[in-house]
């Protein structure tokens, strides 16, 4: 394809003319500061050095400068000459320069908003942002509009050309910047916390262009850009539900009762009860009068379907903590679908064909191979004090039977003072101390002349029945040193929050997801595992084809039942989320 941008110099010169025209036409109005156009003027861009250039506004070079006139022939030709030269550009202009550059200076490129029904569709989109977990005030609505009506001081048609140059390329700009906020989010993760979110996506803004180009309508583009992980579609679906359910006003608060309700009980908060789970859990909003104030089976039913979706015990025992997760309003969890959505626009492109993902604020594991969920399980993940980062590595191999190489904090601030009090209750453990590689018997040292700031040793946990990665070990490197693996602690799984690790993420059925993932390694059954299992004996196996693992950070999602769930904000990372994208505290 042929770029345009040889044409640039032959093109300024034709707008300067035309500046000229404007200028005697208006001269009836030139009084002081008439002539200060405001920011969107199709003729902004010109300098006053460029407006009074002898070749060009004089009248004796305007004879000469109209032969080249007709060069501005499009709008095409008027968007090249302001590309050309920027810098006097609207800032939302200037920073997409380069993708603008990218899509205008090709000949085969075409008008984008110069289709009211396009323009029309797209503005629309804009002011309902927040039906794709966006905010309309981030776009300049009414700026928008304006710039695409006429202008009463662009008289020739050169002018109005400019005109249109300008307002093509400020929609196209915003056009550019909602794309980028619904394909990778509103805000860098790095900016949420470098610590926990490391990982940059990027997108081709050019491609956007090319993309709304060549669909017929916006909302093409936005089904065809947006994330396509299932997750992120799921919760648009379940956005739009709570959307929904505001605008009919949302649920009443039921009373905090001081006492537990607990099934065929007689309660005043029963009423009060079933009318909020009728909004959202499907029980009937009035009550059999036989049956008045009684808390009964159906009510029971929807209590404890609403426990389960909000990752509490689901006894159908209403106490304080289902209360408090009843009264959050309905504007508080459309809020939480949004920060949901925006983690999600952080996620790579592709999760993988056969992926696993660990949700660490759901306590939970899924393994998925061709968009269908094979397994299930519960996982323990780190203490709010030693936080499961967020991030996306490939599975290599499985270590079964592994040493636990103690890391060096844990070492000198837990480990330490026990070797001092009782060597021998470690040893006991499987513990064991290397110095120079070389282990040595914890019992065999004197502890008491080290401290955090001379210690010399690495410790390990030999394989047993005792350690700590239990028996087996499945490792994604990574430098944050965080891997999946069994535990002894199994009595933590029936736990409804689980975050008591390290920050590692531990199993409740790890020998079965042993099973799963080296079921592609040859001669890797069930059978084989086990005997190896039995030796006791450290055994590494590399996996042939990589299995991609991710690990999320999400407090609300639709699950495969369609049910919406919601989960506490264990790690307060909604709440600085929140601060970010919404200007205020997250509240709970």
């Amino acid at each position: 394809m042929v770029a345009t941008t040889n044409r640039v110099p032959e093109l300024r010169q034709s707008m300067a003319t035309a500046w000229y025209r404007l200028q005697q036409q208006i001269v009836s109005l030139a009084i002081a500061g008439l002539l200060v156009l405001a920011e969107g003027s199709a003729f902004s861009h010109f300098t006053k050095a460029e407006v009074a250039a002898p070749e060009t506004v004089t009248p004796d070079g305007v004879t000469n400068a109209v032969s080249n006139a007709r060069i501005i022939a499009t709008t095409k030709d008027a968007i090249n000459v302001l590309l050309a030269d920027p810098d006097d550009l609207s800032l939302p202009v200037r920073n997409q320069i380069e993708p603008l550059r990218s899509y205008y200076n090709e000949s085969s490129s075409v008008l984008l908003w110069d289709r009211d029904d396009r323009a029309t569709d797209f503005f629309s989109r804009l002011k309902n942002a927040h039906l794709d977990g966006l905010d309309s005030r981030d776009y300049p609505i009414e700026s928008l509009r304006e710039v695409r009506e006429p202008n009463r001081f662009a008289i020739s048609r050169d002018a109005q050309l400019m005109q249109a140059a300008y307002a093509e390329l400020y929609w196209s700009a915003f056009f550019l910047k909602y794309a980028t906020e619904i394909k990778v989010g509103r805000f860098l993760p790095t900016k949420m916390d470098a610590k926990l979110y490391w990982q940059k996506k990027t997108i081709n803004s050019a491609a956007a262009l090319e993309l709304i180009s060549a669909l017929q309508s916006v909302e093409e583009f936005v089904r065809a850009w947006e994330p396509q992980i299932p997750d992120y579609k799921s919760l648009k679906v379940a956005l739009n539900t709570y959307l929904d359910i505001d605008a009919r006003g949302g649920w009443n608060k039921v009373p905090v009762a001081d006492t537990l309700l607990k099934p065929n009980e007689t309660s005043e908060i029963v009423p009060a009860l079933r009318m909020r789970l009728s909004v959202t859990d499907g029980v009937a909003a009035e009550e059999d009068i036989e049956q008045a104030g009684v808390y009964g089976a159906d009510l029971v039913a929807a209590v404890k379907r609403f426990q389960k979706r909000h990752g509490l015990d689901a006894d159908g025992v209403v106490g304080k903590r289902t209360l408090f997760q009843l009264n959050i309003p309905v504007r508080e969890r459309i809020n939480q679908i949004k920060l949901a959505m925006e983690r999600w626009r952080w996620m790579p492109e592709t999760l993988g064909d056969h992926y696993v993902m660990v949700n660490i604020a759901g306590f939970e594991l899924r393994r998925v191979r061709g968009a269908k969920i094979e397994e299930t399980m519960r996982v323990v993940v780190g203490k709010p004090y030693h936080q499961t980062p967020v991030f996306s590595k490939a599975m290599e191999y499985v270590e079964i039977n592994p040493y636990w190489n103690v890391p060096r904090s844990i070492a000198v601030n837990e480990e330490l003072a026990k070797l001092k009090a009782n060597p021998g209750a470690l040893a006991a453990k499987g513990i064991e101390a290397l110095r120079d590689n070389k282990p040595i018997p914890v019992t065999a040292i004197n502890w008491a002349p080290y401290s955090k700031a001379n210690f010399p040793f690495r410790l390990r946990q030999k394989p047993g029945p005792q350690n700590a990665l239990g028996r087996v070990k499945f490792m994604f490197p990574n430098r944050f040193n965080v891997y999946m693996h069994d535990t002894p602690a199994r009595s933590l799984f029936g736990q409804t929050t689980r975050a008591f690790s390290h920050g590692c993420i531990r199993l409740a059925r790890p020998i079965d997801f042993a099973e799963q993932i080296l079921a592609a390694v040859p001669n890797w059954d069930r059978a084989r595992i086990d005997a190896v299992l039995a030796t006791g004996e450290r055994t590494v196996v590399s996996l042939k084809q990589p299995v991609q693992v991710h690990l999320t950070y999400s407090t609300a999602w639709q699950d495969v039942d369609g049910e919406v769930n919601f989960r506490t904000d264990i790690y307060r990372r909604d709440a600085k989320l929140a601060s970010t994208l919404f200007g205020k505290a997250y509240p709970y």
